[in-house]
């Protein structure tokens, strides 16, 4: 098989030793001699189109025609009839019988790339072509059939868009017969230096130049930069670096000098798009960060708290030893190892540079145990009578009544504004009330 993998990779100019791209490689391989419809996800850039070229060339149909076609390039309204074809007449600008591709590449290969952006209506007559090899031009009433062999393409996650209701659940099983993932250059490092020496030697026979050179630390930057765009931005970046270069030796600072993107990490975000234990090992985490804070916090009113109760009640603070010898087994407060040696850390601190920091407040003549609290000097406070609070609801009004009058000098129209009442009330209440 490795040898058989070794000629695939030179007719069809695949550069690369990665494990993950032989793997994937050799599932097209083995699937390319059935008529099974093939899924192709990877990320853009990454060669989806190679690997649909190859299954159809190892195929029993590589005599038949093959075309790939971009369903997001194509406008939504023009879509059906580019597939499945149109009579004349059918629509506004149909001056003519025009055929599809589906007609056209009968016992052929179809692409079908960015599959996530067809319609949901071209999606319902793609699963009938898939499950019965039937279509209908648009403007047509006749039923023709078709045999063609459908290899799907896409670099976003379908089941996503099935939960939003934009790709039909049916059509992605349909279409996820064999899946193949082919791996981005970040997941195959130990190719990034191959592809960019073939297309820096490319470039320069081409325009008739001496091929540029990365020496070890520049060829290490390379191969440790994340590579959103894939193999055509590493193919960018040679041809951009066979231009620009005055040297053909490149070393780190050269190669940042013409790209400093190189440097950047590009770290993967973390989304929703994961499994379900992605996302609920994210709440977790979650909880766990405002645990800690919420144990930062009450540790931290607990240190003012006792500087309080020092400062207030005159109190000798004891030292470290003395805290230590006090901690027995049976006075030892159960702790969460991860935060058990961090709490105690911190209370030894405290108390050290309390002790450091208020010794001249300490008497000598303290007893040799520590004081928590000293009542000596205590605060008494004189015996207060409670009165107990008049709840009477027309005392109450009689008093508000009263304060609305005095507050606007007798004014009667501005007190009632006041109370929220009318003047008409207002002087029934006066009335009633002998104000």
């Amino acid at each position: 098989m490795d040898s058989k993998l070794q000629s695939i990779k030179q007719r069809f100019g695949i550069i690369g030793r990665s494990p993950l791209l032989d793997r994937a490689l050799g599932t097209a391989v083995r699937v390319s001699s059935t008529d099974l419809s093939v899924m192709i996800t990877g990320q853009s850039g990454v060669g989806k189109e190679v690997f649909s070229k190859i299954i159809h060339a190892m195929s029993a149909r590589k005599h038949n025609g093959f075309i790939a076609i971009n369903c997001g390039a194509i406008p939504e309204g023009t879509i059906n009839s580019e597939l499945f074809g149109h009579e004349k007449g059918s629509f506004t600008g149909a001056s003519g019988e025009r055929k599809g591709y589906f007609e056209t590449y009968d016992g052929g290969t179809i692409f079908l790339d960015e599959i996530g952006e067809m319609p949901l209506d071209t999606q319902a007559y793609l699963l009938r072509v898939l499950e019965t090899g039937e279509f209908i031009k648009v403007g047509a009433s006749k039923v023709q059939k078709t045999d063609v062999r459908i290899i799907a393409a896409t670099n976003v996650n379908l089941k996503d868009k099935i939960n939003n209701g934009k790709f039909r659940e049916d059509l992605y099983f349909r279409l996820n017969t064999v899946p193949i993932h082919v791996p981005s250059l970040r997941e195959r490092p130990e190719d990034v230096y191959m592809l960019f020496r073939k297309f820096a030697v490319d470039f320069a026979e081409k325009y008739r130049t001496t091929p540029i050179q990365l020496d070890e630390k520049a060829r290490l930057l390379l191969e440790n930069y994340s590579w959103p765009g894939n193999i055509r931005e590493l193919k960018n970046i040679a041809e951009q670096l066979s231009v620009l270069a005055e040297d053909k030796m490149l070393t780190p600072e050269k190669l940042l000098q013409y790209s400093p993107q190189l440097v950047q990490r590009n770290l993967p975000m973390i989304s929703n798009n994961g499994a379900s234990n992605d996302s609920a090992s994210m709440q977790e985490r979650e909880i766990f960060y405002k645990l800690m804070l919420d144990m930062k916090n009450d540790l931290n009113d607990l240190k003012s708290l006792v500087f309080e109760l020092i400062r207030n009640n005159d109190l000798r603070v004891p030292d470290a030893d003395q805290i230590q010898s006090l901690q027995s087994p049976s006075h030892s407060i159960t702790k969460t190892p991860a935060y058990a040696h961090q709490s105690e850390q911190d209370v030894s601190d405290f108390l050290s540079d309390y002790h450091q920091d208020e010794t001249e407040h300490v008497h000598e003549d303290y007893p040799s145990h520590p004081i928590i609290i000293n009542r000596d000097d205590a605060h008494t406070y004189a015996q207060s009578e409670e009165v107990e609070e008049n709840l009477s609801l027309e005392e109450n009004e009689k008093d508000l009544i009263h304060k609305a009058l005095r507050k606007h000098n007798g004014r009667r129209k501005e007190a009632a504004a006041d109370l929220g009442i009318s003047e008409r009330t207002l002087y029934r209440k006066i009335k009633q009330y002998e104000l």
